[in-house]
């Protein structure tokens, strides 16, 4: 576990890592919140950057976090502002939920730079997709 001190840490780099984990649950509820993204955009990279976690338990963490942050921004936008249709959320969820079991089994069976190179890909298909008209 990560929150003590992990493997070679200088006391500064352990001292200024709560610091630094709260700096990237910020910015994962605000992007959020914001442009409805989805927190493992933000935390898994940082997480990896930041603290030298691995890919695989920088995404594992990382969609722990966004459960709470993704629960919170949902019921804002669907209580304060109508904008929740769950109708669709459950025709695209289901199968969402019940095909996450073959990603990660999956992703437990190719290398984790393999999955850092995916994770990039689609990172960047996607923000050139919202570029692109």
């Amino acid at each position: 576990m990560h929150l003590i001190r992990g493997p070679g840490e200088e006391d500064a780099a352990v001292r200024a890592r709560p610091l630094r984990l709260a700096v990237i649950g910020t910015l994962a509820g605000a992007y959020c919140g914001l442009l409805g993204l989805g927190g493992t955009t933000v935390i898994a990279p940082l997480l990896v950057l930041w603290l030298g976690y691995g890919q695989r338990e920088a995404l594992g963490t990382a969609l722990a976090a966004v459960v709470p942050i993704a629960a919170a921004a949902a019921a804002i936008q669907g209580a304060a502002y109508d904008n929740v249709d769950l109708g669709l959320a459950v025709v695209f969820g289901v199968p969402g939920v019940v095909t996450v079991f073959v990603g990660v089994a999956l992703q437990q069976r190719i290398s984790e730079r393999v999955v850092s190179l995916m994770f990039a890909t689609v990172l960047v298909a996607v923000g050139l997709g919202l570029l692109i008209p």
